[in-house]
């Protein structure tokens, strides 16, 4: 009897387990793994650089008499008059790509710091090290007040000079050498920052919007057999972190949430280049729709009012693909808690692995889009408790979208484990390989040949 009770023991524990694993369970929203034990946060080295590349690039912003001169002066919501020195600038064309500014002052003394990070003053104990460079406004300022078609060019552009003096600061120090860069942090949230020196940063952690900006055609190959061949060898989902626009569209509470007469709606140009043709000839399909708003603007004052109608009037918020795969116009949809419908064949998005972007979006492939009728019948065919299922997880994710949040005085309903934290967990999620990829960087020998390969998944 004593054998059959100790015998049944391990057979109730069995049959325990088994039920656990059988009972149905929902997949929740967000699945981010939290680092467990005493050293679960992200140690982080800040390279020296002169103030004249970061803050002091706000400074010199804020000091330009005359407006941006692609967009009209009554349209410049900065210039004039003159704001405090500290602010990152409100013109939509810099503030959408404002990551830069958010990172480095979660790393600033007198700031609410990320909890996913901690600054070490040496940078032997660091696990990466940040380079704060204002990469995007150096870049935008260049093509806002320096010479017209002159951006490509090194001779009189200060953005290139800022480039040359930040790459070689930094690959002077001994933490450049030690890992070859690999373990370095540049953000270039602007598909044109630091259009000069990519190839030389191409080892480290890139923080991009998407790496739209990144491919191109391989200028050797132009005349030859394979122009089709493309170069993308300097960004990949291994190593690099996609991290979302800056939203430029008031927030929005699902308390807030009133009628949605607009079946679809989209603002923004309709002519785009590479990608962003798809965007016009679904424009030339679905213009005429009864229910579908199809509005060009620019977001001045006055397409910034139409936008925040037109989205919290909406039932969904169209995204094709612009110059660039993604745009902050995704982000002001989520802030407007319009359902996302992001049409893309492939799209890179932010925080993929914390969450799960179909609990909130409607994703539709190019052909489908292209095909008349198709994509509006489908969206009027989505059940209404379908529909506030996917608004109520759309209004769940927003705070992870806001940069602001670790300003707590200036948005105190937002937790802190919003954009920046998000983004320094997952830099935390390369480490390891990182850290391989160094070691095995110190045993090639003098003389390796190292053919280029597609790292781009």
């Amino acid at each position: 009897m004593k054998r059959l009770a100790l015998l049944a023991v391990p057979v109730v524990l069995l049959l325990s387990i088994s039920f656990l694993l059988l009972r149905p369970s929902s997949r929740p929203l967000l699945f981010t793994q939290q680092a467990s034990g005493p050293d679960r946060r992200l140690r982080v080295y800040v390279a020296e650089l002169p103030r004249a590349l970061n803050h002091g690039l706000l400074d010199l912003y804020w000091s330009l008499p005359a407006a941006d001169s692609r967009i009209p002066a009554s349209s410049d919501p900065d210039h004039p008059p003159p704001r405090a020195h500290s602010q990152y600038p409100d013109s939509p064309l810099i503030k959408q790509y404002s990551a830069e500014y958010w990172l480095l002052a979660s790393l600033q003394p007198g700031f609410s710091s990320a909890p996913a990070v901690t600054v070490v003053a040496d940078w032997r104990d660091a696990d990466v090290v940040f380079v704060p460079f204002f990469s995007t406004l150096s870049a935008e300022m260049e093509l806002g007040w320096g010479a017209k078609g002159a951006f490509r060019r090194k001779e009189g552009n200060e953005d290139y000079h800022r480039q040359r003096e930040v790459v070689d600061r930094v690959t002077a120090h001994p933490a450049w050498r030690r890992s070859g860069g690999r373990d370095h942090v540049f953000v270039l949230t602007d598909p044109v920052a630091m259009w000069h020196v990519r190839k030389e940063i191409a080892p480290s952690i890139l923080l991009v919007v998407d790496f739209g900006g990144w491919y191109k055609l391989d200028s050797n190959s132009a005349s030859s057999n394979i122009s089709h061949m493309i170069q993308h060898t300097q960004v990949s989902l291994l190593k690099d972190v996609i991290v979302p626009y800056t939203h430029l569209l008031p927030t929005m509470q699902l308390s807030e949430n009133k009628y949605r007469p607009t079946l679809l709606y989209f603002k923004g140009a309709k002519h785009r280049h590479r990608g962003g043709l798809v965007r016009e000839k679904l424009w030339d399909l679905m213009a005429n729709e009864p229910d579908v708003v199809m509005e060009e603007g620019f977001p001045n004052a006055t397409g910034r009012e139409q936008s925040i109608k037109g989205m919290r009037t909406s039932e969904f918020c169209l995204h094709p693909a612009g110059d660039t795969p993604t745009s902050c116009r995704l982000f002001d949809a989520i802030a407007s808690l319009c359902i996302p419908v992001i049409v893309s064949d492939e799209i890179e998005l932010p925080f993929e692995g914390m969450m799960d972007y179909t609990e909130f979006s409607i994703f539709v492939s190019v052909g489908n889009a292209m095909r008349p009728k198709w994509l509006t019948n489908y969206l009027r065919n989505i059940p209404r408790q379908q529909k506030d299922e996917l608004r109520r997880n759309v209004a769940r994710v927003q705070p992870i979208f806001e940069y602001e949040s670790i300003y707590p005085s200036r948005m105190a309903s937002v937790p802190q484990d919003g954009a920046v934290n998000h983004i320094w967990k997952k830099i935390h999620q390369k480490l390891p390989m990182i850290q391989e990829a160094v070691t095995r960087e110190k045993r090639k020998p003098d003389g390796t040949s190292i053919p280029l390969r597609c790292h781009c998944t």
